[in-house]
């Protein structure tokens, strides 16, 4: 089965989450810079958000690069993958409109960590009975850094309940992890043999 229907919508989905992210973002009521400051944490919000779902597309279009067949198990994979970031303009709106508080945290490391096992997942579908797609497993191997990103949601879901900063911190920590694409796939990619 090719994988092209599968990318456009996957592409096409994540661009509907952004815009509806941005979206959430209102205009303040008054015209000074002043009227801005109460906006800082639905903006920061945001502005991580935004960041997430770029991390996933990124390396989302790298990972299927090295994909050459895919599954009807694949599509449903795709599709967990994809239902778990459609729910991050909801938990980033909320977190944002509540100024960090400790549920909203939590429940945004919840939906994070629900992202990351269902790329998790989604990778080894991709991965497993399927030879063609060898040069992905090769580069993924054990995924530590996959792991390491779901360990560290578990414990900023923890600590976010009693102090939700330091969750956030977490959760900042993880996507600095993963601003550059991944790089085992992009040596794959430059090297296929």
């Amino acid at each position: 089965m090719g994988k092209s229907r599968l990318e456009a919508f996957s592409d096409g989905v994540i661009a509907i989450i952004i815009t509806i992210m941005v979206l959430e973002l209102k205009v303040p009521h008054g015209a000074a810079f002043d009227d801005l400051i109460p906006l800082l944490p639905v903006f920061g919000s945001y502005v991580l958000s935004f960041i997430y779902v770029g991390i996933y597309w990124n390396n989302h279009h790298h990972m299927l690069h090295l994909v050459h067949t895919i599954s009807g198990a694949t599509l449903w994979a795709n599709l967990h993958l994809l239902f778990w970031l459609s729910l991050i303009p909801f938990v980033s709106a909320w977190m944002g409109e509540h100024q960090f508080a400790a549920a909203p945290v939590a429940a945004y490391g919840a939906i994070l960590l629900m992202c990351a096992v269902a790329y998790l997942i989604l990778a080894r579908v991709l991965t497993r009975h399927q030879p063609a797609n060898r040069a992905l497993a090769d580069a993924i191997g054990m995924d530590r850094k996959g792991w390491l990103s779901i360990a560290l949601y578990i414990a900023g879901i923890a600590l976010s309940l009693p102090l939700p900063l330091i969750g956030f911190l977490l959760y900042v920590v993880v996507a600095i992890m993963w601003l550059v694409p991944d790089r085992r796939i992009e040596r794959r990619l430059h090297d296929p043999a």
